[in-house]
């Protein structure tokens, strides 16, 4: 993780070097992370939506084949193929993604060791931002809040075009709450950035569902 961790901090470093203020600098740094890996995420939600648009030939598939599990799996390939989906195609950029946000939460879980070099230099900072007067200490109400109704954001954006699911429906609701609790006892610097992902990843799907939401509108 701290192989991660290193880089990511230094780039921390690099922004609170050039605005001299601890939160500003998280969420700058926060954009600048999320833009760079815009492309995997672009890349999966493509193919989400590839495999969103072929679940009624999947589903008619699995009716007409139920009782032949081997000619499904031949059927299923050759759907996948004449219509240039992979099933893993929306896992491989969250799996690339996974270390990226581990790192991110090592970072900012420990500044002091990944950010400024010692707990010393990191505790002489002005760590104070807006009402917070320590990024460092949890804040139990407001940014915990804030964290939960982005998360929620985040989840319905992403889920909207499948509302169907169940699991997905269950999940839009209970994380939030889990992002509550957790949010409280995190470092206010590690929710704030939290909330400002959320923020940037909400807005993001938006503008990525306009060209499909007007492709799939032209076609009917």
């Amino acid at each position: 993780m701290s192989a991660l961790a290193k880089p990511l901090g230094m780039l921390l470093k690099m922004i609170f070097d050039l605005t001299n203020d601890y939160g500003i600098s998280i969420i700058v740094f926060t954009i600048v992370v999320k833009l760079l890996i815009v492309p995997l995420t672009l890349k999966q939600t493509k193919s989400m939506k590839q495999m969103q648009e072929i679940q009624p030939k999947l589903k008619e598939l699995q009716e007409k084949y139920k009782d032949d599990k081997e000619k499904l799996n031949i059927k299923t390939m050759e759907l996948y193929k004449e219509h240039q989906v992979s099933p893993f195609g929306g896992c491989l950029p969250l799996l690339i993604q996974l270390p990226i946000l581990f790192g991110l939460f090592a970072v900012l879980r420990n500044p002091g060791l990944y950010v400024f070099g010692s707990e010393e230099i990191y505790k002489s900072i002005d760590t104070s931002f807006l009402w917070l007067p320590n990024l460092a200490d949890p804040e139990k109400l407001v940014l915990p809040l804030l964290a939960a109704l982005t998360t929620f954001l985040s989840s319905y954006t992403m889920s909207s075009s499948n509302k169907g699911d169940q699991t997905q429906k269950m999940m839009m609701y209970f994380f939030p709450i889990m992002i509550f609790i957790w949010g409280r006892g995190f470092p206010a610097g590690l929710t704030l950035y939290w909330v400002v992902s959320n923020g940037f990843q909400v807005v993001q799907q938006l503008l990525i569902s306009k060209p499909y939401a007007r492709a799939k509108e032209g076609s009917n």
